[in-house]
């Protein structure tokens, strides 16, 4: 028996495996096509303003030199040949090797979601306890609506709305930039993510401080926890005692399956605050037709995304076998 699920899990982990490289297949060729077919000329990219004072002979040269002649599928084959020897190509932007611009910035969006997300997941639990040991009563229903209202206002909106007040109007805190580039400690650009790690805070806490809440609701309704009662416990020290020890796999589980939507968050985060990480980047090589730059940061995430669904999925079965695919479920089980 222990065989069988051994053989079990090697199908389903190959499974899971060919699911990645096959959705990042398909990835590489939308992108690949909608950045081609968008409107506008990268070789303004390339070589700036300067493309205006080319004669037609000079840009067919330069398209030749950069491969833009060609049919959008040889395009693609020359890219995808590359790719897979580890050459991403040049930043028509930048004018230097794709991985050095990305590695430039990747730390800042580090740092932005991963603090985001740990601060989440750490406040996310005693917010959801809060609110379950006073289930139906005015101060649960007042957490409930607030989480409500804040996940339904868009995240640019909360931005702007931080920016106005901590910046203009008090002038407390830097309204854009992330500090030295590529340098300094976690402490150095601390003043620069205050503000954008607030709005992750303002516009997803709530809401999985509502997931949390709803687990130990469900948690409490076991018969283990009638037990502790009758025993004598009180309801505050059964339910964190023994109740997160309880919930904690599928609440982990949650927030891991839920890092693509912070992550998403945190991309419009860093547009509006000029915060110089993926994000950003990825919106000015869309803007500037940097196609090889916009390829890998697609890529990329798309990569971070779908390995943190599987990481997501092993959780799961590791929990429980049958909770495969119900971890969804739990943030929709109670109505408001």
């Amino acid at each position: 028996m222990g065989n069988q699920n051994k053989g079990l899990s090697i199908v389903w982990l190959v499974k899971k495996s060919g699911e990645l490289i096959l959705t990042l297949f398909v990835l590489s060729i939308l992108v690949f096509s909608m950045s081609r077919l968008a409107p506008g000329d990268p070789l303004v990219s390339y070589f700036g303003g300067g493309v205006e004072r080319m004669s037609t002979l000079e840009k067919e040269e330069a398209r030749e030199k950069l491969g833009l002649n060609e049919p959008v599928l040889i395009q693609y084959k020359t890219w995808a040949e590359k790719a897979m020897q580890g050459d991403f190509g040049l930043s028509y932007k930048y004018k230097v090797p794709v991985g050095q611009v990305i590695s430039q910035v990747a730390l800042n969006t580090l740092l932005l979601g991963g603090t985001g997300f740990f601060l989440i997941f750490i406040l996310a639990l005693p917010l959801g306890a809060f609110s379950a040991l006073r289930e139906g009563k005015f101060l649960d229903k007042r957490i409930t609506r607030l989480g409500v209202i804040t996940g339904s206002i868009p995240v640019f909106w909360v931005s702007l709305v931080m920016i106005l007040i901590f910046s203009v109007f008090l002038g407390i805190l830097p309204a854009s930039g992330a500090g030295p580039l590529g340098r300094g400690s976690f402490f150095s650009k601390l003043p620069y993510l205050v503000l954008p790690i607030g709005v992750l805070l303002i516009s997803h806490l709530w809401y999985f401080g509502y997931i949390a809440r709803n687990l130990y609701l469900e948690e409490m309704e076991k018969e283990y926890m009638l037990l502790h009662r009758i025993k004598g416990m009180s309801k505050n020290k059964i339910l964190l005692r023994h109740g997160t020890r309880n919930i904690f796999p599928a609440y982990l589980t949650l927030m891991i399956n839920s890092v693509p939507h912070l992550l998403g968050g945190s991309y419009i985060i860093e547009e509006v605050f000029s915060f110089p990480g993926l994000g950003r980047l990825a919106f000015e090589s869309a803007k500037y037709h940097d196609y090889n730059l916009l390829m890998v940061i697609a890529l990329l995430t798309g990569a971070f995304v779908i390995t943190l669904n599987i990481l997501g999925d092993i959780l799961s079965v590791m929990i429980n076998p049958a909770m495969a695919g119900e971890g969804r479920s739990y943030g929709r089980k109670r109505a408001l």
